[in-house]
């Protein structure tokens, strides 16, 4: 049986134009629970993955609100609240829409370097889009760095290091071997650097694309599926030219890539993960929406012995 990994944002549970309430976001779990239903119907063994840029930047303004009560937690912690948030949302609705496959959350880690740049340069996106007078007055109140997101608003940004390892992944393909539909590297995991005394927490929020590709070869999969809110992938997005492609060889996304085609801010990271998973010898990258997943479509990135149609020669 194939093994599929499963990317959603968290922006997909708790989107910009929402408040990010308990309800709102379990209506839409319930929506990303058909996907998995879907896949579950195809014969997949099926890992779920999520980000959680919306959920721990909301939590860490609870936090400082609260620190007059209670302490405030690390990030890395925050990460971990976040995991167990959005686990139980998932779990739930898969529980709720396909009784027959039981859902499993699992805590996950992910270790990165101490040494990694990325600390020193805060990109990763977290919390809800704001004005830039509003992120402005929150980041000189809490000491928080702040910038523009692609043009959608102003939020919180933190540092993104590199994924290197998923701890529970041996764990993780077990259970999917067993039946279980599994939830697991929430967030991009909790980002830990290995010390003497063990896993530390770390100050970050790893980009969930790239530690989904990670997990995705750990584990074995020959699928890796990214969904977002697009149903494919454009080339000269925004202007005159525009176009969707259905297929896309490793060797085109790169080129593409390497030409500016994917902002870093959107969909840069994904077709990073899908060049990346693909590299490592997986079999096919889905960069798709929930709606068009349904019916197994979007663009796909494959390896470069098959056909593209990116037009990536020159």
């Amino acid at each position: 049986m194939e093994r599929i990994v499963v990317a959603m944002g968290g922006n997909a549970l708790a989107r910009s134009d929402e408040r990010g309430t308990y309800a709102e976001q379990k209506a839409h779990a319930d929506q990303l629970a058909s996907v998995v239903r879907a896949l579950l119907r195809g014969g997949y063994q099926v890992v779920v993955t999520h980000g959680n840029g919306p959920q721990v930047g909301n939590l860490a303004i609870q936090q400082e609100e609260g620190r007059r009560q209670v302490p405030p937690q690390p990030l890395s912690v925050l990460s971990a609240m976040t995991q167990g948030q959005i686990g139980h949302l998932l779990v739930a609705a898969l529980t709720d829409t396909e009784a027959e496959a039981a859902a499993v959350s699992v805590i996950t880690h992910t270790v990165v370097d101490a040494d990694d740049p990325a600390f020193g340069l805060p990109t990763k996106p977290v919390g809800s889009f704001l004005t830039e007078q509003q992120a402005r007055a929150l980041g000189a109140q809490y000491g928080w760095t702040v910038a523009g997101d692609s043009g959608r608003g102003w939020r919180r940004v933190v540092p993104s290091p590199e994924p290197r390892q998923i701890i529970e992944a041996p764990a993780i393909r077990l259970l999917a071997e067993t039946g279980f539909v599994v939830v697991a590297c929430g967030g991009g995991g909790i980002p830990v650097t290995r010390e003497a005394h063990g896993l530390q927490g770390s100050e970050a929020v790893i980009d969930k694309d790239l530690s989904a590709a990670l997990l995705a070869s750990a584990i074995g999969a020959s699928a890796l599926m990214v969904l977002t809110d697009v149903d494919r992938v454009m080339l000269d997005f925004g202007s005159p030219a525009q176009r969707a492609v259905d297929v896309l060889t490793v060797d085109e996304a790169e080129h593409h890539l390497a030409k500016g085609q994917f902002p870093p801010g959107s969909m840069g990271p994904k077709i990073t993960a899908a060049i990346r998973f693909i590299r490592g010898g997986g079999e096919v990258a889905t960069v798709t929406s929930p709606e068009q997943a349904v019916g197994g479509r979007g663009t796909k990135i494959v390896p470069s012995h098959g056909n593209g149609t990116g037009e990536a020669t020159e």
